[in-house]
């Protein structure tokens, strides 16, 4: 689940990372309030949304005066803002962090993540702050550190002084960004997070170090321990037919292109989207019935992939391991008879009691492709949307 910058932030505070004084607005008179509070003579107004590169699309601000502070924020508030990450639909701003503008002096890089491929959290961190860390890591890898973090032992003071040093600080200010790198790996753990980022971890003028900014993404399947972080779930923020997936425990991630795939098993629905665009189509998403794939979970899946006005066909691939096929082949038939859909359905089952399940699909009242292979369901989806 992500959460906002300003969410994010408190859970900094929390652990003791330290931040810029700021609140959030969601009028501009909240937001010259909040400027009047924090004093001072210099603000930013930053836009509130689930995406990176706000200030490149117009979504962060800098006001010299409290007429400048409403001025900017409601030129922010209300706006779509477009970035890399939101895709060329954008997302409508409904909020903005309204914080003191701290003067810098150097702008740094620093995550926290999972490395899959080390099986452990790793440290990220780069003297190359401020700009797309992908770009840095591309063009000058060299310039990335990564410190792998045992997870019994968690993020050792040796290990967080050594980034601080090879990040090119030295004295008091070493210490303070190791000391802040110390903090961030307490909000990883503490907190369940799969990301903690902060870009750009900036040193003032006077040697401070600070998170500026603060990008988190907290464990699904650790929600459950944190009843005061799902209380930060912003729904405007998310997919509305994931939003309908989630509420019958489907894993869907909706994508672009034109077929609905339906699948039980991630892996599977994986090499599911690869052979399609092999095949020549393009996978309109990722969708994990899970292992029962009861009439229930199937008529739902069938509702949210017909929600989608891209789809042109459907393919069902199913693997009857935990669930025979007959059974499932019964609980499409009866969640078709729930959920009209008038476009053409293939269907791949395989494993036990397959040969029975095809013979159902095939002299049901509704009319299926049916399969033999993925190789074959691949290909006959794909005829079906030239046709």
């Amino acid at each position: 689940m992500k959460i906002h910058e300003y969410q994010a932030k408190e859970l900094f505070k929390r652990h003791g990372v330290p931040i810029p004084r700021g609140e959030v607005a969601s009028t501009p008179e909240e937001a010259r309030a909040i400027a009047e509070q924090l004093g001072g003579t210099k603000w930013v107004i930053k836009a509130q949304i689930h995406a990176g590169g706000r200030g490149k699309g117009g979504g962060v601000k800098l006001a010299d005066s409290l007429d400048e502070v409403t001025s900017k924020a409601q030129a922010i508030l209300g706006m779509t803002l477009i970035t890399p990450q939101t895709g060329p639909e954008g997302r409508v701003v409904k909020k903005v962090l309204v914080g003191e503008a701290i003067p810098i002096a150097q702008e740094l890089y620093a995550a926290i993540l999972f490395d899959r491929t080390q099986a452990c959290p790793i440290l990220i961190a780069s003297a190359a702050g401020g700009v797309e860390i992908e770009e840095v890591a591309k063009v000058s890898p060299e310039k990335i550190i990564r410190i792998p973090i045992d997870i019994r032992s968690g993020l050792q003071s040796y290990e967080a002084r050594k980034a601080a040093f090879d990040l090119g600080l030295s004295g008091k200010t070493a210490l303070k960004a190791a000391s802040l790198l110390s903090a961030l790996y307490q909000v990883y753990i503490r907190e369940d997070a799969s990301l903690v980022e902060v870009n750009p971890l900036i040193v003032t003028e006077s040697g401070e170090v600070l998170a500026l900014d603060a990008k988190m993404t907290i464990d699904d399947n650790a929600l459950y321990r944190h009843p005061d972080v799902v209380a930060y779930r912003d729904l405007d923020e998310e997919e509305p037919l994931e939003i309908e997936a989630s509420k019958f425990d489907l894993n869907y991630i909706k994508l672009d292109g034109n077929v609905g795939c339906m699948v039980n098993g991630a892996g599977l629905a994986m090499a599911t989207m690869d052979i399609i665009k092999l095949a020549g189509g393009d996978p309109a998403n990722f969708l994990d019935v899970g292992g029962g794939a009861s009439v229930e979970r199937v008529a739902a899946a069938f509702r949210i992939l017909m929600s989608d006005p891209n789809v042109k066909a459907v393919l069902i691939n199913i693997f009857g391991g935990i669930v025979r096929c007959d059974r499932v082949a019964g609980g499409v038939i009866q969640a078709l008879e729930q959920v009209k859909v008038d476009l053409p359905v293939v269907v791949r089952l395989e494993g036990t009691n397959a040969a029975e399940a095809a013979k159902m699909l095939e002299d049901a009242p509704i009319q299926f492709g049916v399969a033999r292979s993925l190789e074959d369901a691949a290909s006959m989806v794909t005829r079906a949307l030239k046709n």
